[in-house]
């Protein structure tokens, strides 16, 4: 059959059912369409263009495709995709850009037009997904192309300066809008083969016999990997070291997502057909799937040590008394859900034998931990594993934890053969951690001024089969029991439990979004039992200096909060039905850990300077953030600067986590930018090539929970918010607003990219995601069942810039990766109260009953 592709007639006599993205991806090297969901047909990542209308490329045989003209981004006329990426890349209508291109091919159809709505475009949008962005950006973006598009095509950027301050583009928006920067997926080497796993069939059994014979015979395969044949070490884990990453026979799964056996094929089609020849026979057992019953003393132990992973308590003053003399007290148990991160690019690693050692392309959020994980399974040293961080196509918390990278890199290794190992959409579903579902029995109490009193709570989340950050999360949630506000009796339970459910480790809030959502609604109900306003008590609780936070460390500066709280003071009161909260997210890992990084900025030639640096590019901007901040010290044009993260230069950082990408690569690039500053009062760049100017920044004073100090400081910085959310006549909701202290706003418009995504992603976890399971296994495994909001259904997000420095933040900036969604669903939950009554206990929170007066 003849087809056109870009222009060009192709003809084809492959496989019919082949499809069209397999083909586009595989046989034509094309890649602006990517694979987020293949063959779901839902994310809208491969969407191409046939006879001039949108197609879903991984859901289209070839067969449909005879006697059509296909055009990917790749065809698309020159002059016009310069003006929409332009557009995109001023508006920040992209941030971990995975899913741009597809999002440009669904709307070019729109720039036909002569005149293009807003309801147009979102209504385009709906059959794509975007997990960064909330949509806000991407519509705005399409506008802007739209308008520039009817005025002959031109939009003229400005020249930026790059320094804090400006909207300086987003780090190489063009060649991720348009499809050109690689992602993991689209590498290729000569001789690269094709690696698959074989996942447990069952949550909890005693794995008997893994016989791999006959897949071993089958075409194409190169051979069959189990647990015998790692040659070191077998487990890993960001803090115990508890998940194998095979598991050998006679020992028992914990979870679905447990690895037995890898088969290396020349093909991936050889490798995945091969992996249904291995034969397990196992001693089913019945799975542990109840955090609450998992600590019973009858519960079977899922690891040797028991089921209880960890436990934090915190107590401060007299909570027996102080509930005695509250003249309110509000109880009750709370209960969150477990959620998927949903990035779109599923992970995805290449591996490359070197002559000592193995080139590993990651898409990890630290590719220094994954170096030290590699050299542990390998067992060669440090130095012999390079670890290259490619594009990352969103991640949130979900790509801490090492996944494929190692698999990958074991089995080139083995093979002396490029390996690439790719995860299916229900593979990745399967295997990397979870949002913590806990359970919140908490009790609270006012004084007959509305003046907070005390807080008591235990805190149970499932942390799953592996450790992963699970205690961690959990002692995050304790941390920020007492949120935004000054309660003087403190007493907090919180553990984090093992159970044969899929892990639960990092994702976006880490454990704060949960605990918030409990306080918030108490906060709440104590104005309901005393009358209070719920503005007003918010206010008159709210920290201030020289107060103390949960854990009992006195905050002396850089408190925002009551700053947003009366940013939104009049949207809230004016409204007929709204919701407040307030919330607080910590910078930094801090309880006692160092929070470190250095950068090395290198004079490569009179037109290029390379920040080298180990922070992951996930969307959140801290490329963007490395180059501004160069910019501020130095003066040199961001059109000078690349970016670069390798392991080879030893410039380490740790993990990309806990909101201080910004925070420490920041100040790492002043002190470089000082050193060079310096220099250029004497010198011009010209006569700098060649240097090389090291940078870092170490905060390592912080304290732990358990050293008992009288005076702890449990992180280096924090960030404040509250959000309100209004209701319509119907109960809908209409608009959210989010007053965000940011410390600085180092980049107006992909600050505000960053809290419409995290506002969006808080309203799904609020109304509709839940990864629901069932006896240890998934309820679906689908990505267009996890409960996302898609573009027509997102309501109005304001996003309010509220600054209050921070001392120890570069330029006085503060993390937002993170508090974006902390108060999210806590806003939602208490508007839902204000328009019917009925105070819900559990996320996702249930259909409203309608108001009588609005029935």
């Amino acid at each position: 059959m003849e087809f056109k592709l870009n222009g060009n007639t192709i003809s084809y006599e492959g496989d019919p059912e082949m499809s069209l993205m397999t083909y586009l991806r595989d046989v034509e090297d094309i890649i602006s369409p990517k694979d987020g969901c293949a063959p779901e047909g839902v994310c809208g990542c491969c969407t191409v263009l046939m006879d001039s209308n949108p197609l879903k490329a991984c859901i289209a045989p070839m067969r449909r495709i005879e006697g059509k003209e296909i055009v990917t981004m790749e065809g698309l006329d020159e002059g016009k995709k310069e003006t929409v990426v332009k557009a995109f890349a001023k508006e920040g209508g992209l941030q971990c850009g995975f899913c741009t291109p597809g999002i440009i091919m669904k709307v070019w159809p729109l720039f036909d037009q002569p005149f293009v709505t807003e309801k147009e475009v979102d209504k385009a949008l709906n059959s794509n997904l975007c997990r960064c962005t909330g949509y806000k950006k991407i519509t705005k973006s399409c506008l802007t192309a739209a308008e520039a598009l009817r005025n002959n095509g031109n939009l003229e950027l400005p020249k930026y300066s790059g320094k804090v301050g400006e909207s300086l583009p987003k780090y190489d928006s063009v060649r991720l809008a348009v499809g050109e920067a690689p992602y993991v997926a689209d590498l290729k080497f000569e001789e690269m083969v094709h690696g698959a796993l074989k996942f447990s069939e069952h949550p909890r059994a005693k794995v008997l016999k893994i016989s791999t014979a006959k897949a071993e015979k089958m075409d194409g395969v190169l051979r069959v990997f189990t647990a015998k044949d790692i040659p070191a070490e077998r487990f890993t884990g960001l803090i115990i070291p508890d998940w194998p990453l095979m598991v050998r026979e006679g020992e028992t799964t914990r979870y679905l997502g447990d690895i037995l056996a890898g088969v290396v094929a020349e093909t991936e089609k050889q490798a995945r057909e091969a992996l249904d020849s291995i034969d397990v026979e196992y001693e089913i057992l019945t799975p542990v799937t109840d955090a609450s019953e998992a600590l019973s003393d009858q519960s079977p132990k899922i690891h040797e040590s028991g089921n209880l992973l960890s436990t934090t308590e915190i107590q401060r003053g007299d909570c027996i008394q102080a509930e005695k003399e509250s003249e309110y007290v509000t109880k009750g148990t709370y209960k969150t859900q477990r959620i998927e991160h949903a990035f779109m690019e599923l992970e995805c690693c290449v591996a490359k034998p070197q002559k000592d050692g193995i080139e590993v392309f990651s898409q990890g959020q630290g590719v220094y931990e994954d170096r030290s994980s590699i050299s542990k399974i390998l067992g060669i040293p440090l130095e012999n594993v390079i670890v290259s961080l490619m594009p990352n196509g969103g991640a949130f918390g979900g790509k801490e934890d090492i996944s494929v990278q190692g698999h990958a890199s074991l089995f080139a290794h083995l093979l002396k053969l490029p390996v690439r190992v790719a995860l299916t959409r229900p593979e990745s579903l399967l295997m990397h951690p979870k949002r913590h579902p806990m359970s919140m029995d908490i009790s609270m109490g006012c004084n007959k001024n509305g003046k907070l009193t005390f807080i008591k709570a235990d805190i149970i989340g499932d942390t799953g089969a592996y450790a992963s950050v699970g205690m961690k999360v959990l002692e995050r949630a304790a941390g920020h029991a007492t949120s935004v506000y000054t309660i003087p009796s403190v007493e907090i339970l919180s553990r984090a439990v093992y159970t044969n459910n899929v892990p639960c480790g990092a994702m976006r809030g880490f454990g704060v979004n949960q605990i918030n959502f409990a306080v918030e609604s108490c906060i709440d109900e104590l104005c309901e039992l005393g009358g209070f306003d719920r503005w007003q008590i918010r206010f008159d609780n709210a920290l201030k200096p020289g107060d103390c936070t949960s854990t009992g460390q006195k905050i002396t500066s850089g408190i925002g909060i009551q700053k947003t709280l009366l940013a939104v003071k009049e949207k809230f009161q004016n409204a007929k039905y709204a919701g407040i909260a307030c919330g607080m997210k910590n910078t930094g890992i801090g309880n006692g850990i160092a929070d470190e990084g250095k950068v090395k900025v290198v004079i490569d030639s009179p037109d290029n300077v390379t920040i080298h640096h180990g922070w992951t590019e996930m969307g959140q901007g801290v490329f963007t953030m490395a180059v501004q901040f160069l910019c501020e010290a130095t003066g040199i044009s961001p059109e000078l600067i690349s970016v670069k993260v390798d392991t080879s230069k030893e410039a380490p950082a740790g993990m990309t986590t806990a909101s201080r990408g910004t925070s420490i690569i920041g100040n790492s690039v002043l002190d470089a930018g000082s050193k060079i500053k310096a220099d250029l009062e004497t010198h011009s760049l010209a006569e700098l090539v060649g240097r090389e100017y090291e940078g870092e920044w170490i905060c390592d004073w912080t304290t732990s929970l358990a050293s008992k100090s009288e005076d702890p400081q449990t992180h280096y910085s924090y960030s404040y918010a509250t959000q309100v959310v209004t209701l319509d006549d119907s109960g809908q909701i209409d608009t959210v607003f989010a007053a965000h202290d940011a410390g600085r706003i180092i980049n107006p418009v992909l600050f505000e990219g960053q809290l419409e995504g995290s506002v969006h992603m808080g309203l799904g976890y609020a109304l509709s995601e839940n990864f629901e399971m069932q006896e240890g296994r998934p309820k679906h495994t689908r990505l267009g069942k996890l409960g996302m909001i898609r573009a027509a259904s997102t309501p109005n997000i304001v996003v309010i810039g509220v600054e209050e420095p921070d001392e120890f933040g570069p330029c006085g900036a503060k993390g937002v990766g993170e508090i974006g969604l902390v108060p999210t669903a806590s806003a939602v939950s208490n508007a839902f109260f204000q328009y019917n009554g009925e105070r819900q206990y559990e996320l996702p929170l249930k259909k409203m009953s309608v108001r009588p007066d609005a029935a």
